[in-house]
C-alpha cells in the first residue's frame, strides 16, 4: 500500500508541475506583440482546455474519461 502512495505522490507531483509549465507556455500565447490571434481562436484554446479539466475532474471522482481527442485550431 505504501508503494502505491509513494509513486502516486512522486508521479503527482512531476506530472502536475509539467502541466503548469506548459499551461504558461500556452498562456504566453496570448502576448499581442508577438502573435496575431482572433478571439475566437483564445475561446477555442480555452474550451479545450477547459474540457480537459473537467475529463481530469470525472476521472478522479470516477464519472468517466476523456474522449482522448488532440487540441487543434
Amino acid at each position: 500500500m505504501r508503494d502505491k502512495r509513494a509513486k502516486f505522490v512522486e508521479l503527482a507531483n512531476k506530472r502536475v508541475n509539467k502541466a503548469i509549465a506548459q499551461l504558461r507556455l500556452v498562456g504566453n500565447l496570448s502576448n499581442k506583440s508577438a502573435y496575431e490571434f482572433t478571439e475566437d481562436d483564445a475561446r477555442k484554446i480555452v474550451k479545450a482546455l477547459q474540457k480537459e479539466v473537467d475529463a481530469l475532474k470525472a476521472k478522479f471522482s470516477n464519472d468517466a474519461s476523456s474522449d482522448g481527442n488532440e487540441f487543434q485550431l
